[in-house]
């Protein structure tokens, strides 16, 4: 017998039988592998790498040198969706690069280490915005980009964006003043925004009616809106309202609106849930309760971390919610027995979700509920003043009915023993006679 010894190069070749495989049948495999395997398996070589970057379809940016020096078009040729506001500020976070967010078929990769001390060189915000040509460059290397958060970002950028980028749906746009969004009406079909007048401190930004009635009227397929910071009043939100007819998710995230702005929302009449985030006032003077109008489409309400002292506002704010379906408060500061005693105003309310609101009782609980016909399901968690032994026989009755009830007042909350001979107790399980009790 006779030993045949290959070249070098020839065993090198058969050390990696991948490279036997096309790129297309490798992108092939390397989509069909766990979600966890994904970041191990782009390490193994460059060509692995490479191959990796052609699946990301959506990152978060946080190396502003990554893009500026065309590093991202080459890594990652298919974005669909993609974040730049981090980038934007040019922070020096405890972690630096390119991290995939929960949109992309990756989990998390870091692949740049470069960080700029911007505090120490005396620059400010506007020195460190993105330049115009940005946006045009990232139009025109991902044509068919779907979802993009920027800040700072002009008139002509966002116009780049728009004229390039015909399938774009998501924009999300931070420190942005009333002049910018004359550029946002060329996205077409765009149909899902986050707008914010300011970013944690760091600029003066001003969104008024002018920028909320530009947006209004160019951007009429809108189905999800999201409002942070912005200034503006009543003829604002009924542009909203009479122009963007499809919209169905409204969101206020700490609003600066002029008193009376709440009676424009009877103007979105296909609007199904309402939300409110850290306002520190609703409406400081909504008007006549006559004019207030219902939205007649409204299923949801959320209030979260929001101060609800002023009664006139919050009685204004079920008065327009009066056909609400959910109602879900959480955190709310000063919300009293008597402010709650308005959200009887709403008859058809089949949900109701508490969360820390400290200051209800059990009492001020009780009257709300027992006017509601249609309640099916209750979440009481962390609000303090509201006690098991405080329960009567007539709401544990209303409790028995229900289809879903979260009990949890506070952390050592249990149904009170008084409740076993109605059939709403049953050791170790904690269910009703008909119907399961999370406890």
């Amino acid at each position: 017998m006779h030993n045949h010894h290959r070249p070098d190069s020839d065993s090198d070749s058969d050390s990696d039988l991948s490279s036997l495989l096309s790129d297309q049948l490798l992108l092939c495999v390397f989509s069909k592998l766990p979600i966890s395997q994904h970041t191990s398996t782009s390490l193994v070589c460059k060509r692995w790498l490479y191959l990796h970057g052609r699946l990301v379809r959506s990152l978060n940016l946080l190396d502003w040198h990554f893009l500026e020096s065309g590093r991202l078009f080459a890594r990652f040729p298919h974005l669909t969706e993609i974040d730049i506001v981090r980038s934007c500020l040019r922070l020096t976070p405890p972690y630096s690069g390119v991290f995939f967010n929960t949109f992309s078929p990756f989990s998390s990769l870091p692949i740049s280490t470069s960080t700029h001390d911007w505090w120490s060189s005396g620059k400010t915000v506007g020195d460190l915005l993105p330049p115009d040509g940005i946006y045009e460059l990232i139009a025109h290397k991902y044509p068919n980009l779907r979802r993009i958060a920027v800040l700072g970002a002009s008139e002509y950028g966002l116009a780049s964006l728009a004229d390039t980028c015909q399938t774009l749906q998501e924009l999300e746009l931070h420190c942005c003043g009333d002049l910018s969004l004359k550029g946002v009406p060329g996205c077409v079909n765009l149909q899902v925004m986050k707008l914010c007048a300011r970013r944690d401190g760091f600029s003066t930004c001003v969104v008024s009616d002018i920028g909320l009635t530009i947006l209004a009227q160019g951007c009429k397929r809108l189905v999800k809106l999201e409002l942070c910071a912005c200034e503006g009043s009543y003829d604002g939100i009924k542009a909203i309202g009479q122009c963007c007819q499809m919209l169905e998710d409204l969101t206020f995230q700490d609003h600066r609106m002029d008193g009376g702005w709440l009676a424009a929302l009877s103007f979105c009449a296909n609007l199904k849930t309402l939300r409110l985030q850290s306002c520190k006032a609703i409406d400081s003077n909504p008007g006549l309760d006559e004019h207030l109008g219902v939205c007649p489409m409204l299923e949801e309400l959320h209030l979260e971390r929001c101060q609800l002292r002023d009664k006139k506002s919050t009685k204004s704010l079920f008065l327009v919610c009066g056909d609400v379906r959910h109602i879900v408060l959480r955190n709310c500061w000063g919300f009293q027995d008597d402010l709650f005693a308005f959200a009887s105003i709403c008859r058809s309310v089949k949900l109701l979700s508490l969360e820390h609101c400290s200051l209800l009782t059990t009492g001020g609980l009780e009257s709300v509920l027992l006017s509601w016909k249609d309640l099916q399901r209750l979440i009481v968690v962390s609000c303090s003043k509201i006690k098991d032994n405080e329960v009567t026989p007539e709401l544990a009755s209303l409790f028995s009915m229900l289809k879903e009830l979260k009990w949890r007042p506070d952390t050592r909350s249990l149904l009170s023993a008084d409740l076993e001979g109605i059939g709403m107790w049953r050791k170790g399980g904690k269910f009703f006679a008909s119907s399961k009790v999370s406890m």
